[in-house]
């Protein structure tokens, strides 16, 4: 277990010709990344610039990359492109910078595909097409399943958005893609991403407890950067605090529309947001998680191909 003790927070903004790195000033940050087809984002303010530095954020920069954690456990929870730069003043005394990033927004709106497989390509063949265009946009390969070995009887001409050829693939083999970091990712809905499991306790971080809600598992715990959409958590069950069911819906009805709980206490990763402070305040990570068996998901998964209401309700 890594020592969390001591915060360690670094923003690198980059332009064309200059690089600038941020470590001592204070840095308010919120980043959100899930297991979706659409673009994260982060939010992140920088305290107290020079007006000379503000302005050259505003004007030429065009990159974040954001890393936090604590010492000798820090490493990237964001990197993206910037979409908007403004500077404010929150009292007399203290001016910031506020940055809007996303990562690669450009090519899930520009990347465009045109290319023709012949009879006997895989889906990991469309997928490396879908890659192909999204490559002069800084998106490069990162986790992506196995696919299965089905040999497609006809040859096919692909033309239009990457992202809906992803979607298609996606929805195909039962998996879930997203661009994490710059990185495409597709993982199995019925698996996670390999490595170890983080196990989250009150020894390793957790804040309060666990709650059950129509979206997941939700829980809290001192900021870590490891822990990413797809990836697998450990939590007690006796931990977790059940869902509260409301008298508006009929027993059948609420049942089906709330994940259930895993008896082996293993989670599957939805959605990560990490708030950090680096002057006090904040520095936790939010996660929403499912079972990482896939036997039961949210309703808001249906489109991704898996039966909600598994058969041994």
């Amino acid at each position: 277990m890594t020592q969390q003790y001591i915060r360690s927070c670094t923003l690198i903004v980059e332009g064309s010709s200059v690089v600038f790195t941020v470590s001592n000033l204070r840095v308010v940050f919120r980043t959100r990344q899930a297991n979706l087809q659409t673009p994260a984002h982060a939010d992140i303010r920088i305290y107290n610039l020079s007006a000379e530095t503000a302005n050259m954020v505003q004007k030429e920069f065009t990159k974040v990359t954001l890393s936090a954690g604590y010492v000798g456990n820090e490493s990237i929870i964001f990197k993206g492109e910037i979409i908007q730069v403004r500077k404010g003043r929150e009292n007399p005394v203290d001016t910031f910078v506020h940055i809007l990033a996303t990562t690669a927004d450009q090519a899930y709106n520009f990347a465009v595909v045109n290319k023709t497989l012949a009879a006997g390509h895989t889906f990991r063949d469309q997928v490396d097409v879908a890659l192909e265009a999204m490559k002069p946009y800084g998106v490069t390969a990162g986790y992506i399943a196995d696919l299965g070995s089905t040999k497609m009887p006809r040859g096919r001409t692909m033309f239009g958005m990457a992202r809906d050829l992803l979607r298609t693939v996606a929805f195909s083999t039962a998996s879930s893609w997203s661009i994490q970091n710059n990185k495409l990712q597709i993982v199995k809905n019925t698996e996670t991403m390999p490595g170890q499991a983080i196990v989250l306790n009150s020894r390793t971080g957790m804040i309060g407890l666990p709650t059950q809600s129509i979206d997941g598992i939700e829980v809290r715990c001192l900021l870590n950067p490891e822990i990413v959409p797809g990836k697998r958590l450990q939590i007690n069950q006796s931990s977790i605090q059940q869902a509260a069911l409301s008298p508006g819906y009929t027993a059948a009805v609420t049942n089906s529309m709330i994940p259930t709980l895993a008896d082996d206490g293993f989670y599957k990763v939805l959605v990560v947001e990490h708030h950090g402070d680096t002057r006090g305040g904040p520095w936790y990570t939010d996660s929403i998680c499912i079972r990482a068996d896939g036997t039961s998901i949210p309703i808001s998964l249906a489109s991704q191909g898996i039966n909600v209401i598994p058969e041994d309700r």
